[in-house]
């Protein structure tokens, strides 16, 4: 397949994860299609293919494809720990009934439901940082240390080094205080999260990049119904996803670019969070599971638009039937 990577011109949209990719975006065109593909998709479908038998000329059994290392962070799709998550939560699922399907019933079961919500958040929040310019570096799902821990979203810019908290609470009522938040009257450990995140990358960044480097922790909310502030943190900052573009570059500036260049590169290297290898999601298996889930979506709302007609159809028609009674 010839492909190329460019800068788009026009708003596009990922053939594989479905997530937009707006003008000015960095993007893998595909010319036997004429379709593009985000870099995250376009790296975790680029695998080689499977190795062939030399001796018989046979191809070897499949096998499960162990975590490799990556050169550079910034290859590394957006939610792509939550991504693995879902489809392992998500494997064990049994296949929808056709009734099931017809009713729209979703494919998602209990277990994956909620990494589902968390992966649909973080690529949000990462089409939301597409739109920072090119003085932006961010580096999505960031691996740190070897138990399994990742950060959200890494940024460093002109306004300095930030770390993203993502969460998804769709039309649900948010409460923050100073010290605590509320999700839907229930109290949450986000801000401390967020808190732990932030001091934790300063830490591993400043050894590796051998000099002092402070970072600022964002909790970036999606897709919640009122978010009430009685008193904003002082040191998180608890922005919508929408939001952060316009908060970020309005920083006061912090790094020179020379400063930015090499942030990022350190950064960037798998060397400075310890990691010896991350695990590649499975792409295209959760850009078809995005499909059921909206198919089902869609399926339910025309049942209830079809009832709802239905209902003030009769609701219509007993006057009518009053009468000749």
């Amino acid at each position: 397949m010839s492909e190329n990577q460019m800068r788009l011109r026009y708003d596009g949209v990922c053939r594989l994860c479905a997530n937009a990719l707006p003008a000015g975006s960095v993007a893998v065109y595909e010319r036997s299609t004429r379709t593009v593909r985000c870099v995250g998709c376009a790296v975790a479908t680029s695998a080689p293919p499977a190795d062939e038998d030399a001796a018989s000329g046979h191809m070897s059994a499949a096998s499960p494809t162990p975590p490799t290392p990556l050169d550079d962070l910034k290859l590394r799709p957006p939610a792509a720990a939550v991504i693995a998550e879902t489809l392992r939560q998500q494997a064990t699922a049994p296949p929808r009934s056709r009734l099931a399907r017809i009713l729209g019933r979703s494919p998602l079961t209990e277990q994956s439901l909620p990494w589902y919500l968390g992966a649909i958040g973080e690529l949000e929040v990462a089409r939301e940082l597409d739109r920072l310019g090119p003085e932006w570096q961010v580096v999505h799902a960031l691996p740190v240390g070897s138990a399994g821990s990742d950060i959200d979203h890494v940024v460093v810019g002109p306004g300095g080094v930030f770390t993203i908290n993502t969460k998804h609470h769709e039309g649900q009522n948010v409460w923050v205080g100073s010290r605590r938040m509320l999700i839907a009257g229930h109290a949450s450990d986000h801000l401390r999260n967020s808190r732990h995140e932030a001091r934790r990358v300063a830490k591993m960044l400043s050894q590796a990049a051998r000099r002092p480097v402070s970072v600022r922790p964002i909790v970036a909310i999606v897709a919640a119904g009122r978010i009430t502030f009685k008193e904003r943190p002082e040191d998180v900052a608890v922005l919508r996803a929408t939001e952060l573009v316009r908060w970020l570059k309005l920083q006061a500036a912090a790094l020179a670019v020379d400063d930015v260049d090499q942030l990022s590169r350190v950064i960037r290297d798998p060397r400075t969070w310890a990691i010896p290898a991350v695990e590649a999601p499975d792409l295209a298996a959760f850009a078809r599971l995005r499909a059921e889930v909206a198919e089902a979506r869609r399926t339910r709302r025309l049942w209830g638009a079809g009832i709802l007609a239905l209902s003030l159809a009769v609701l219509g028609l007993l006057p009518f039937v009053s009468a000749l009674l």
